[in-house]
C-alpha cells in the first residue's frame, strides 16, 4: 500500500512559527494596548455575512466584489461570503444589534481577512488586519482622535519613518462638482486610458486618480483638483482635522491623489506611508501602505439604516510584522530539570507554584537525564532548577555566574 501524500498548505496561507510569531502578536499586543488607552471597546464579528453585506457596502464595481470575494451557497441556498474586511461587518452590527444607544461607539478588532488576489510580499489570501472604527460621531476630533491613535500604535511598535499621507474628499456637494469635473476631464481622452481606467470613467471616476498604469498617470497629473471645488464646510472641517494633527504631533502630508471611489466615502482620506529610501520602504517594496482608511457618513444608509457619521482605518498585522524586526522566542524565568523520575510529581508540583507566582517556566522531563540537562542549559533563563538534591531540597543556579545553591523546594518563589 502506498503512502499517503501529505496535503500542502492552500496557495496564499501560511503557517506562521517561531520568530516570525512573536513580531505577529507583539503587533497585536501593542494594539490592545493603545486600544484600551483611547477607551476602544473590543467588538468580536462573524468571520462570514450574507454576500449584499460586502456587495452594497464595499460596492459592486470595485474589485473586491467582482474580482477577490470567497463567496458560496450555503446549504440553504444563501449567498454568503468571507469577510474580505471589517468595516462592513461593524457597520450591519450597529444597524442590527442597537448598538446605535452606545453612539459614538468606538470600537476596535482584530483578525483574519480574505481575498482571492495574486499572493506577494506581505500580501496572502488569508490575512489578519487590526481595525478601529468611531460611528455616530460627526466631528472632525473623530478623525484627529483614530489617526492619532493610528500614529501611536506605529510608534510604540518601533516603526520608523512612516508619514501620514492626507487628503480631503468634501462633502456631497463637493464631490459632485469634483465628479463632474473629473468626468468631462477624462471624457475628452477617453481613447487614450487604460481599459479599466475607461470602465471606471462610466462607474466610478475618482478610482481613475488611483490607476497605476502609464496611460493614466500622464493625464492624472493635470486631473482638476479638489480644493477648486471644496465649499467652506468642507475647508472648515479639513482645517480642523489638520490643525488637530499639528496639536497631536502628527506628521502629515498631503496627497491630491489620495481618494475612496465609492459615494459614501466624505471628508478625511488618509493613509501610512514608508518615507522613500527608508528600511521600512525597502522592507515592502511595491506593497508600501501600511494602515489606510477614512471617513465614510454614507455606509449606514447605503445598508438601510438612518444617516450616520462614521469614520475608520485598518492595517495588516503581516506587513506590520515585517517592520517590527525579529522578536525573539520567550524567554523564561526558570527551567526545572528532572533527574530521576521517580520525583516526577514533586517536579510537576514545583513548576505549578512557579508559574502561579508569575515565572516563565520549562520542564524538562523527556529523553535521557543528561540530554535533559544539556537541553535546559541552552534556553536563556534566569534560574535552573534540578531534581533531586535531596528529597527536601533542590540545586538552584543563577544562570551567568555559575553559582549554586541547594534550597528548600517551597522557598524557590522567593529565590533571587
Amino acid at each position: 500500500m502506498s503512502k499517503p501524500k501529505t496535503p500542502q498548505a492552500i496557495r496564499g496561507t501560511q503557517d506562521i512559527f517561531g520568530p516570525d510569531a512573536e513580531a505577529f502578536v507583539f503587533v497585536v499586543e501593542t494594539f490592545e494596548r493603545v486600544r484600551k488607552l483611547y477607551r476602544f471597546r473590543r467588538v468580536e464579528m462573524p468571520v462570514f455575512e450574507r454576500t449584499e453585506v460586502f456587495a452594497r457596502s464595499i460596492g459592486e464595481t470595485t474589485d473586491i466584489v467582482s474580482k477577490e470575494m470567497y463567496t458560496f451557497d450555503d446549504r440553504g441556498g444563501e449567498s454568503l461570503t468571507l469577510r474580505p474586511e471589517f468595516t462592513a461587518g461593524i457597520a450591519r452590527a450597529f444597524l442590527t444589534n442597537g448598538w446605535q444607544q452606545h453612539a459614538p461607539l468606538k470600537a476596535a478588532t482584530h483578525g483574519p481577512v480574505f481575498r482571492y488576489e495574486r499572493p506577494q510580499k506581505g500580501r496572502y489570501r488569508q490575512f489578519h488586519q487590526i481595525d478601529a472604527e468611531i460611528i455616530g460621531a460627526a466631528e472632525p476630533q473623530a478623525d484627529v482622535e483614530l489617526l492619532a491613535m493610528a500614529d501611536q500604535v506605529i510608534r510604540e511598535l518601533g516603526i520608523e519613518g512612516i508619514t501620514l499621507h492626507l487628503n480631503t474628499l468634501g462633502d456631497a456637494d463637493t464631490r459632485d462638482a469634483w465628479r463632474a469635473a473629473l468626468v468631462e476631464y477624462f471624457g475628452a481622452v477617453r481613447g487614450e486610458l487604460s481599459e479599466d481606467s475607461q470602465e471606471r470613467l462610466d462607474k466610478n471616476p475618482l478610482r481613475i486618480l488611483d490607476s497605476k498604469d502609464p496611460r493614466d498617470r500622464k493625464f492624472v497629473a493635470e486631473a482638476p483638483k479638489i480644493d477648486a471645488f471644496l465649499s467652506d464646510d468642507a475647508q472648515r472641517f479639513f482645517d480642523a482635522v489638520t490643525r488637530g494633527l499639528d496639536a497631536a504631533g502628527v506628521k502629515w502630508q498631503r496627497a491630491e491623489s489620495l481618494v475612496r471611489g465609492l459615494d459614501y466615502y466624505r471628508h478625511t482620506a488618509f493613509e501610512f506611508i514608508p518615507d522613500e529610501g527608508t528600511a521600512a520602504a525597502d522592507a515592502l517594496g511595491s506593497q508600501s501602505t501600511i494602515l489606510g482608511g477614512g471617513r465614510y457618513d454614507g455606509l449606514m444608509a447605503s445598508l438601510g439604516g438612518p444617516a450616520t457619521p462614521a469614520v475608520g482605518w485598518a492595517a495588516g498585522i503581516e506587513r506590520l510584522a515585517m517592520l517590527v524586526g525579529e522578536r525573539g522566542e520567550i524567554e523564561a524565568d526558570a527551567v526545572v530539570v528532572l533527574e530521576d523520575d521517580s520525583r516526577m510529581g514533586r517536579a510537576i508540583a514545583t513548576v505549578k507554584k512557579l508559574r502561579e507566582a508569575g515565572w516563565k517556566t520549562e520542564l524538562f522531563a523527556h529523553g535521557s537525564p543528561r540530554k535533559r540537562f544539556d537541553k535546559a542549559r541552552k534556553v536563556p533563563a534566569h534560574v535552573l532548577v534540578t531534581f533531586p538534591v535531596t528529597d527536601d531540597k533542590v540545586s538552584t543556579r543563577v544562570m551567568g555566574d555559575g553559582g549554586e545553591v541547594h534550597t528548600a523546594i517551597e522557598s524557590l518563589v522567593q529565590f533571587d
